[in-house]
């Protein structure tokens, strides 16, 4: 997957995951960057459980990098004390 493609994806998969944990996006590089970050994590965590982490451009994958980003979003919001409503 090109670095376009992951960009594209962690900022999709960055909004959505910030809208379902906190109602309000945090901002496009904020999302940008959990989105990407939570990519990985969703990768990692998905195939610690046997399954396939981020393949390509696809609705699986925009899965995996959400749910990897809600995962990073909430521990964002707990390390910098802001509540998640």
């Amino acid at each position: 997957m090109s670095i376009l493609a992951w960009i594209v994806l962690g900022l999709v998969a960055g909004f959505i995951a910030s809208k379902l944990v906190n109602r309000n996006g945090g901002g496009l590089v904020l999302d940008l960057v959990l989105g990407i970050v939570g990519a990985v994590v969703g990768g990692f965590v998905f195939n610690q459980f046997g399954s396939s982490g981020v393949s390509g451009f696809n609705l699986y994958s925009l899965l995996v990098a959400t749910i990897g980003a809600v995962i990073v979003l909430a521990i964002y919001h707990m390390l910098t004390g802001r509540r998640a409503v």
